[in-house]
């Protein structure tokens, strides 16, 4: 593992480097941060820590053989400790910028296709983390529910925003485990740029989420919310946005036809619901416009082996000369590739489970994973533009072995997964037990599994 440095110098610019020691210790000292030279200064204890969690996330009294100057545990677990959070966000973050900048620059995921129709493409997702039964981790993020008193695993809420083409991860915003992604997803709102696409799951089209998401000058490709009811009936009438005018007539549209755009595809006008959602202040409530235009499409997707499916989508893409229908969907269903680079991120580099018994530890353990998974998405991309081939098929397992164990003397050819059309991915069982710990295994897993297809392909 001494290599890994190395091996990501092989992807470097030639200049010296974000991840080196001076770097880091450099921006330690801008930032105000007074330390002695010692073998384990910020520089070295992050690059060390990356190690550590590139290794897979050994335990700290194994650490030492990594290093090339020998120290104590104790010593480890300190300098761990003393390395400011505030450094570890302003290198991750200089990391992505640097490498989002090198591929709009490119135009190049290994087939020459970065941005969609001119738009870079995000996904939005929620997911969990596990972390040891400690008071402080238990009263601070909580523990799933529904779980008998006394036992389950305090476990994280993650909101996540990633590049969709790239796979880099953009952002992490960590709340205590019952949060709703709805309520929380706005605070990775901060890193896109206007004109910027989202894509998500039906949580994300709500109201409330659309119209932030106009307000910002951004756009959304979502399933519609499960409680809007779609009718793509000619002329069809709508609901007024009132109480008692929807008890009457349940089952109708509350959306307003404004003009049909093709067969099952037509804008609409979405209305302000007259309940503000719990998790939005009043102040933050009375700016969010009183209507919303939207434009919605269904389509029923056939595949060989598979029953057809019907997707219904809302989009605040409202051209449909340049933003096509069929393509809209297409897009749509590629959201499934989030699920996989979950997978590679919390099974595959193992940040299912952290080790931390603090919460700013678990932070900065986590933090450490997102640094050191976005340091393999660069070799990828790398090694797309050399073997001429789209970065998401390469192997993520692949790449972790070349830089653990590789020969790091010239740029890895990574394994390339065969080409499967049709092929739900990812092809696992998540923690089904966390996910339903008062059910028996196989019954959770079933459960999880049926959970996961239907919720994405809805």
């Amino acid at each position: 593992m001494a290599a890994f440095d190395l091996a990501l110098s092989c992807v470097r610019d030639g200049s010296d480097h974000l991840l080196s020691s001076q770097r880091i210790n450099q921006l330690a000292r801008d930032r105000g941060i007074v330390f002695r030279d010692t073998p384990l200064t910020p520089g070295k204890t992050l690059s060390l820590f990356a190690r550590q969690i590139a290794s897979g996330n050994i335990a700290c009294s194994a650490v030492h053989h990594l290093a090339q100057t020998p120290f104590s545990d104790a010593a480890w677990c300190q300098a761990r400790k003393r390395l400011p959070m505030e450094v570890i966000e302003r290198v991750h973050r200089q990391f992505i910028d640097e490498t989002r900048d090198e591929l709009n620059l490119t135009d190049d995921l290994g087939d020459g296709q970065y941005r969609w129709r001119g738009h870079r493409l995000h996904v939005v997702d929620g997911t969990t983390d596990s972390m040891p039964d400690t008071p402080a981790l238990r009263a601070h993020y909580g523990v799933p529910s529904p779980s008998r008193e006394g036992l389950g695993f305090p476990a994280a809420h993650l909101m996540l925003l990633l590049d969709h083409r790239s796979g880099l991860l953009i952002d992490c915003h960590d709340t205590h485990v019952d949060t709703h992604d709805a309520s929380v997803v706005s605070k990775v709102h901060r890193h896109l740029q206007p004109g910027d696409v989202v894509l998500g799951d039906d949580a994300f089209g709500s109201y409330t989420h659309l119209a932030l998401l106009l307000q910002a000058d951004l756009h959304a490709i979502m399933p519609v919310h499960h409680q809007r009811i779609v009718d793509f009936t000619p002329g069809r009438a709508h609901v007024p946005m009132k109480k008692n005018a929807a008890k009457k007539s349940a089952g109708k549209p509350r959306s307003r036809l404004v003009k049909a755009l093709g067969a099952q595809d037509q804008l609409v006008e979405y209305f302000k619901p007259p309940k503000r959602p719990d998790w939005m202040s009043q102040e933050q409530w009375m700016h969010v416009p009183e209507s919303i235009r939207v434009r919605e499409i269904r389509r029923t997707i056939r595949r060989n082996g598979f029953r057809p499916v019907t997707v219904t989508i809302v989009t605040t893409l409202l051209d449909p000369d340049l933003y096509p229908a069929d393509e809209l969907i297409e897009l749509r269903l590629t959201r499934w590739m989030v699920e996989t680079n979950l997978r590679h991120l919390k099974i595959t580099l193992g940040m299912d489970i952290l080790k931390c018994k603090t919460v700013e530890g678990i932070r900065k353990e986590r933090l450490m994973f997102l640094l050191v998974y976005n340091q393999l998405r660069r070799v990828m991309l790398r090694a797309a533009r050399s073997q001429g081939v789209n970065v998401n098929r390469l192997s993520f397992a692949d790449t972790l072995a070349w830089v653990r164990h590789g020969d790091i003397s010239t740029l890895p050819r990574i394994k390339i997964n065969p080409l499967r059309p049709g092929r739900l991915e990812p092809r696992v069982l998540k923690r089904a037990t966390m996910q339903y710990p008062y059910m028996t295994r196989p019954r959770a897993e079933h459960k999880a599994q049926l959970h996961a297809l239907h919720r994405d392909m809805a």
